[in-house]
């Protein structure tokens, strides 16, 4: 070999061994810094040195040191793998400078995935034909031509997944729903997980994922419940007797909707009668929701507590059955009710004149039973109060809202009463009472009140001591969270 090639080798290795590692580290620290701005141009500098930079060195290796003939089949391999890479990264640099650089509200930052996806591949296809002809001598023209033959086999094998694909180019053009949405699409309701080139995926309520395909879904007729608003009004109809007054019946409804977690107070429940049917009259409840997702815990929410202000409301909630009416007289229905106040006496404090059945027979007709579901406030802050709740079963907690949160000011359990801090003063309640266990209480209206500690003067001791100390117990709180 003569010496001025071997020198000319030497310097070729010397160049490769010392630049490929150097143009390694100012990549990765050029990454580096990308990465740490956020910045979408550190993807295409990544694969430029994982691939391009040494399948290029190893190319000028080959070349200039191996001194390996041009069309040797290694050479041409490498030359093939290189502009490959190179292909790959032009393609990564132009959908970060182009796409992903992208203001929002524009036309860019609109093209759907798929869309891009496509026109990558053309460029693919366009650049691999490039290189076949370039690098291997291949004659384009029989390529072209077997290419086209096998295009038209492959359609008419693939028309479904084509016409798919073709329907949901157009959706994403369209741009109906997106990730996230909650759709009807024919008799299924989901939340939509994926949108991809042949199908969308839908997650349903049962957490099972279906997939539609969009030229099914482009035959369908398509309900989007999270636009144009997120906000949804669901209807759900409920049937009360027809021996109760209608006004009342939609009153006690609206209450309740606005008493429920997770039903919107704007825009407001709507409540409508609906039809008269052959065992009720049907009312219709339109509620408005924040999110699709929600709807079941919201409904079962509702849906329960309307069974209970029906109970407080002496409504009814009639089934089809035939039901046999015995009259006995007046006083049964009394007797019952007297009989079912009588099995709660255990539980009340004993300093509640009310152990005797006769005080029991003659206070009756200003005493009601009267239930709440878990999470109903029975008695609300800022509201005036006109009577005495004694807890026959359950338990609550009693709260007071300071600078716009809630503290609890103590536990309240069988055998306890509350509702006396406005009974007499006619001022509002500085405090709320909320259901923490189904609740049963006996409410004891003020004339009833006033009977009792005529006949037991200690009756009121009992109640002002309780009360000073509930009293004091809100001071301490008002003062350990405002500083006053």
């Amino acid at each position: 070999m003569p010496h001025t090639d071997f020198n000319q080798l030497l310097i070729w290795a010397i160049a490769l061994i010392v630049g490929f590692p150097l143009l390694v580290i100012i990549l990765g620290e050029l990454i580096y810094r990308l990465q740490r701005r956020g910045k979408p141009l550190a993807a295409t500098l990544r694969a430029v040195r994982n691939l391009v930079l040494p399948v290029f060195v190893f190319m000028l290796f080959a070349q200039q040191v191996l001194k390996l003939p041009p069309d040797n089949e290694l050479v041409k391999s490498i030359e093939t793998l290189f502009w490959i890479c190179v292909l790959y990264a032009a393609l990564s640099l132009f959908n970060t400078v182009v796409f992903e650089q992208a203001k929002a509200d524009t036309w860019r930052a609109r093209m759907p995935k798929l869309l891009i996806d496509l026109f990558q591949l053309v460029l693919v296809l366009l650049g691999g034909a490039i290189v076949l002809a370039s690098v291997w001598d291949a004659d384009l023209a029989g390529v072209a031509t077997a290419l086209g033959v096998s295009s038209i086999v492959i359609g008419l094998a693939l028309q479904d997944t084509l016409g798919s694909i073709m329907s949901g180019i157009a959706l994403l053009f369209e741009r109906p729903f997106t990730v996230g949405d909650w759709l009807r699409v024919g008799d299924l309701v989901g939340q939509v997980i994926d949108i991809n080139w042949r199908s969308v995926r839908l997650q349903t309520f049962e957490r099972e994922m279906v997939i539609i395909p969009h030229k099914l879904i482009s035959s369908e007729i398509v309900r989007n419940f999270s636009r144009p608003l997120r906000i949804h009004a669901e209807r759900i109809r409920i049937g009360f007797s027809y021996n109760d007054p209608p006004n009342l019946a939609k009153h006690v409804l609206r209450t309740t909707a606005l008493e429920t977690e997770g039903i919107l107070t704007h825009p407001e429940p709507q409540i409508f009668t609906f039809s008269y049917d052959d065992f009720a009259i049907t009312y219709e409840v339109k509620l408005f929701i924040e999110d699709y997702g929600d709807l079941e815990e919201i409904r079962d929410r509702f849906m329960s507590r309307v069974w209970y202000a029906a109970q407080r409301n002496n409504l009814t909630i009639p089934f089809p059955i035939r039901t046999l009416y015995h009259f006995h007289g007046p006083t049964t229905q009394a007797q019952g009710t007297s009989k079912r106040f009588a099995e709660g006496l255990q539980a009340m404090p004993s300093f509640v004149p009310l152990d005797k059945p006769e005080n029991l027979d003659s206070l009756s007709d200003g005493i009601t039973l009267q239930h709440f579901g878990t999470g109903e406030t029975v008695v609300r802050q800022g509201t005036v109060n006109n009577a005495l709740y004694v807890i026959i079963a359950g338990q609550a907690v009693m709260t007071t809202n300071l600078i716009g949160q809630d503290h609890e000011v103590l536990p309240l359990k069988a055998g306890e009463f509350f509702g006396e801090m406005t009974l007499f003063s006619g001022e509002t309640s500085p405090i709320s009472v909320t259901v923490v266990e189904d609740l049963e209480v006996m409410m004891l209206s003020a004339m009833v009140v006033n009977q009792m500690i005529e006949r037991q003067p200690s009756f009121a001791r009992e109640i002002s001591q309780i009360l000073e100390t509930r009293r004091r117990a809100v001071q301490s709180i008002h003062q350990m969270v405002t500083g006053v």
